[in-house]
């Protein structure tokens, strides 16, 4: 017998899944080589755009939009809250003999990250999957930012500034800041540069890095009031959205 998913999901949807295996992955090696994590979410995020272009080019299913918020649950919330525990836990030389009031700390933000980056999730898949707008930085974003940072510099030297980013996502995701998404000449810029900092992260003094984290943050200050897109007709909207 068959399994259930054989013929309900579509080559977009087997994206998306390996887009969740990519998170849970980054998360274990985390513990080991955190900038080969890092690498790893930025390879979701990627994941995570390409199965919309896959959903709107073969078609999607039904089973989509879940799919894809289910997975970015995995790969943009819990995995990116993981990086940023193990960074600020070890560049802080925080002790796990006890319970102190620094661990609770850390462990608080990073528990926050998760519980709003699954709230900004679900409301994404409630409310904003057929407009080309929505409310609060995506997921996505988030951890993109919180990955290129990890790379563009020895972690071990900013704690507390990767704690601080953390925690800023906390709130910039669930605030109704407007984000338009990306047209997609600017989205295939951002890609090259995704790839390119995956690829070779070291290359040129953590050139790669730095950029994709400067055009993040240049997109997530500035979009909001200076980038202006069309609104899509029905047949562009994209399938899986961008949460």
């Amino acid at each position: 017998m068959l399994p259930r998913f054989v013929g309900r999901l579509g080559v977009a949807d087997a994206v998306t899944i390996a887009n969740a295996t990519l998170g849970f992955v980054a998360i274990v090696v985390a513990f080991v080589d955190i900038e080969l994590a890092a690498r790893l979410i930025l390879l979701a995020a990627i994941a995570d755009g390409l199965d919309g272009l896959l959903a709107r080019r073969y078609g999607g299913t039904e089973a989509g939009p879940y799919l894809d918020s289910l997975a970015d649950v995995s790969s943009f919330a819990v995995a990116p809250a993981v990086l940023a525990f193990v960074v600020v836990s070890d560049g802080l030389g925080l002790s796990f003999d006890a319970v102190t009031a620094e661990l609770l700390v850390v462990t608080a933000v990073c528990a926050l990250f998760v519980a709003m980056a699954v709230t900004r999730l679900g409301l994404y898949t409630a409310y904003d999957t057929t407009g080309s707008y929505t409310e609060g930085v995506q997921t996505t974003l988030a951890a993109t930012i919180i990955g290129a940072a990890i790379l563009a510099g020895d972690p071990a030297d900013a704690p507390v500034l990767i704690l601080a980013i953390t925690a800023g996502f906390t709130y910039l995701m669930v605030s109704r800041i407007p984000y338009p998404d990306l047209l997609a000449r600017d989205a295939a810029i951002m890609g090259v540069v995704h790839a390119l900092a995956i690829l070779v992260p070291t290359a040129a003094g953590r050139t790669f890095p730095y950029a994709l984290l400067t055009l993040g943050i240049a997109y997530m200050t500035l979009s909001p009031w200076l980038y202006w897109r069309p609104e899509p007709r029905p047949a562009e909207t994209d399938v899986h959205g961008n949460a």
